[in-house]
């Protein structure tokens, strides 16, 4: 009797199915949703918001569960407990850092970011090290952006009370921050190379947060093959690059070593030190791309904070009003706020906080790995599985937070009013793998906040209604909408 071809491939189909279950069960992976042969789980996922999907089978199958990503097999963990348990109270286990194809792109598959092992200790100690030499989370650095939130105000007051989409404006302050350290020099807001810059960035982010920039991820040998917004995506970041070598080059001729201006010259004098070590990991490769890494992590994520910050004041004018007359009481409205002020400021530092925690920048995290098989909760985690620590789910966790999907500052005040902290606030994730940057951004977003709040009030055209705080992309992170800022001085 004739087989039809159909036949034949519905009952391959169904072997690799069996297969792949068999080997989950000998593997005791942790439970999920029967996946496809090479497709995996996609065609189930919330392209818009595929961390919304995770969510809903983690109620099926359990905080800790197993899920095909085409291939590619991922481990997820929901909740603040399973999150917690793995990278603090199991740090070494899933101190990994996946590959990330979109990444891999922007940095070469060198740098900070990506770099696992001996490499990863040596790159993350060094940055640390040098960046708070030159003052990240220090006074020198508040000074920094002191100075820099003056050029923002003067930007800001140039529009003359009319509205303006406050992106780049924000955008140019922050990046100006993380120029000084690692470029030694700011930029003028004129500088229209810089706000291509800053364009070009702000497409990165966007590219990989978008249904093309995770199909990317997914599958990049397949789509590196296609026409699509992944090309475009290439020269972006090809622009970037030539940007930071150009840079590199300037350092190169100029530098003196007894009196390193920034981090590109302690890292020139460094791999100096070190050219004739065969197995050194300070090479040219792993400079640019931490380089890079600073500069895209250190422009786009706290400029987009900042301007969620503004958006949600606009819709809650009352809790602006109430920030407002806290910073007046405190501070007044002639003295540059400074990091001091914060244990004096408790509800605008919760309305600070809570910001971030609706905002949810990274949902996902950065995806973690097992650079070796992990035993958690009585599953192993087979070598070389992706893991998902989603942090939406942490900063979503109904055993942590009163009214999770609703933006609340009092999740961080007390009965008094004082500020109080939570044990699942965690925007810049946890353990070994938490953002380099953290101290910086939340300096930065304090002062720029408050200097803002102190000289103007912030409207919209439409009025607070007519502000949508969902965001427009969900994807590697959650976009805001653009919207139109009116700054009245106050």
């Amino acid at each position: 009797m004739e087989i039809s071809s159909t036949a034949i491939v519905l009952g391959l189909l169904a072997i690799l199915i069996l297969v792949i279950r068999q080997r989950s069960k000998a593997q005791k992976l942790p439970p999920g949703p029967a996946a496809l042969p090479l497709l995996g789980n996609i065609l189930t996922l919330n392209r818009r918001a595929p961390f919304k999907t995770f969510l809903k089978l983690s109620k099926t199958y359990g905080p800790v569960m197993t899920v095909y990503l085409g291939p590619q097999r991922v481990v997820v963990l929901v909740g603040y407990d399973a999150v917690k348990e793995a990278l603090i109270d199991q740090a070494d286990d899933f101190v990994g850092r996946a590959p990330i194809p979109f990444v891999q792109t922007a940095s070469n598959g060198h740098g900070l970011t990506l770099s696992n092992g001996e490499c990863w200790h040596q790159l993350r100690h060094f940055t640390l090290t040098t960046l708070r030499d030159f003052g990240m989370g220090r006074k020198r650095m508040e000074e920094w952006i002191q100075e820099e939130s003056k050029h923002l105000l003067d930007s800001v007051r140039d529009t003359n009370s009319a509205p303006f989409d406050p992106t780049f404006h924000l955008s140019r302050a922050v990046s100006n921050v993380i120029c000084v350290l690692v470029f030694g020099q700011r930029f003028s807001y004129e500088d229209s190379s810089y706000l291509h810059l800053l364009g070009l960035i702000s497409g990165v982010l966007g590219f990989a947060s978008s249904g093309w920039g995770q199909l990317y991820n997914i599958f990049p040998r397949v789509i590196k093959l296609l026409p699509g917004r992944h090309l475009s995506f290439k020269k972006e970041v090809e622009e970037l690059r030539t940007f930071a070598m150009g840079k590199v080059q300037q350092h190169k001729e100029t530098l003196d070593p007894s009196d390193p201006r920034d981090f590109i010259d302690c890292f020139l004098i460094r791999l100096d030190q070190e050219k004739g070590s065969p197995a050194t990991e300070f090479h040219y490769d792993n400079m640019m791309g931490t380089v890079l890494n600073l500069f895209l992590a250190g422009t786009e994520t706290t400029s987009t904070t900042i301007r969620y910050t503004l958006m949600l004041l606009i819709r809650h004018p009352d809790i602006q009003e109430h920030m407002q007359e806290e910073i007046d009481t405190v501070i007044g409205r002639d003295r540059c706020p400074s990091m001091e002020d914060r244990k004096s400021l408790p509800f605008t530092n919760a309305v600070i906080h809570e910001v971030q925690r609706y905002l949810d920048l990274i949902p996902l995290s950065l995806p973690h790995y097992a650079t070796h098989d992990i035993i958690f909760r009585d599953y192993t985690i087979p070598k070389d599985t992706v893991i998902f620590p989603v942090l939406h789910s942490v900063l979503r966790d109904e055993a942590h937070w009163d009214s999770p999907w609703t933006f609340n500052p009092t999740h961080f005040l007390d009965k008094n009013g004082n500020f109080k902290n939570n044990p699942a606030f965690l925007p810049f994730s946890a353990g070994k793998r938490s953002c380099v940057g953290e101290s910086l951004a939340r300096m930065e977003i304090f002062l720029f906040i408050v200097s803002l709040l102190q000289n103007f009030t912030f409207s919209t055209p439409g009025g607070p209604d007519s502000v949508d705080p969902t965001p427009e992309i969900s994807g590697f992170a959650n976009l805001p909408r653009k919207f139109q800022l009116i700054a009245s001085p106050r």
